[in-house]
């Protein structure tokens, strides 16, 4: 096997954050639910036998200025490392998640990166090994090496599957992203007074409407949300504009992305026609997207 071509690095919603406690060295314990979306990344590897590690940026992504020593690259590099492996690779990444909007681009990336430098150069490292060098590289990591839906806790790195029914979403940034730590500095961070609980996830059990009716009642709710609306006035505006168009609107993850769970299969257009007059009236850089749940990774089963 010498490359890999149109590998998927999907994004990642926070269907609710709860803050609920801090650790000795400054990090915050979450609890959270995590579903995968079908708006990715792409990824195209192909095997170098030098040893070699490049990344090349595709063109038609979203053009976004990655840093040269990127995720994928560091992830390349761990799995080098820890393994001895003496091949490299030539990795081409068309970036179309948007930066800064706390749906785990970054993450899945390197995660994507990971399951596929592990088949690709014979490595067969079983999935608890990935998943410790996933934690190393970011507390996100582990879940996109995980396939699929996650009740999340710890600082992200506790997983916990779960099966959710099928949903759809409508997804809206601008363009300027968030930065984490502001958020978590801010004294408008909230706590949650109980731990979410499981059981009482109204996907667990319930429908894309009735999540949909609940999203802004016994939902949940995103404890790092206030202080992003305090920081960001896009994310206010995104967050008043889905709620008029589509009834209810949360931000995922420590991100400026704003999300609306959607009722229905979406057959009739209506959603995607809502969405696109929406966008069409906000200025250049804003993006978005209607999106759908995936019950899996795409690569899962890609670790022994």
């Amino acid at each position: 096997m010498k490359a890999l071509h149109d590998l998927a690095a999907p994004a990642k919603l926070n269907l609710f954050l709860h803050v609920v406690g801090k650790r000795a060295d400054g990090y915050h314990l979450l609890q959270s639910v995590f579903v995968l979306i079908d708006w990715a990344d792409t990824l195209h590897i192909e095997l170098r036998s030098d040893g070699r590690l490049q990344r090349h940026d595709v063109l038609g992504g979203s053009h976004a200025e990655l840093p040269a020593d990127d995720l994928c690259l560091r992830a390349a590099r761990l799995l080098q490392a820890e393994t001895g492996c003496a091949l490299g690779a030539d990795i081409h990444l068309e970036k179309r998640l948007p930066a800064g909007a706390g749906m785990g681009g970054g993450s899945s990336d390197a995660a994507t990166t990971l399951l596929a430098l592990n088949r690709l150069w014979g490595l067969r490292l079983p999935l608890p090994r990935l998943l410790t060098l996933g934690l190393k590289l970011g507390a996100d990591v582990p879940f996109f090496l995980g396939g699929g839906p996650a009740f999340v806790e710890g600082i992200g790195d506790i997983l916990h599957p779960i099966t959710l029914p099928p949903q759809r979403f409508a997804v809206l940034k601008g363009p300027a992203g968030l930065s984490t730590q502001a958020i978590f500095s801010s004294q408008l961070l909230a706590r949650s007074e109980n731990l979410a609980i499981v059981a009482g996830f109204p996907a667990l059990a319930g429908t894309a409407e009735q999540i949909s009716a609940g999203l802004g009642q016994d939902f949940g709710h995103n404890d790092l949300q206030p202080a992003a609306e305090a920081i960001s006035s896009e994310v206010r505006d995104a967050l008043q504009l889905m709620s008029k168009q589509f009834g209810n609107a949360r931000m995922t993850g420590s991100g400026a992305a704003v999300f609306s769970v959607l009722a229905g299969d979406g057959k009739d257009g209506k959603d995607d026609q809502s969405l696109a007059t929406l966008l069409k009236a906000r200025p250049s850089g804003w993006t978005g997207r209607i999106c759908c749940s995936l019950a899996q990774h795409p690569l899962a089963g890609w670790a022994d």
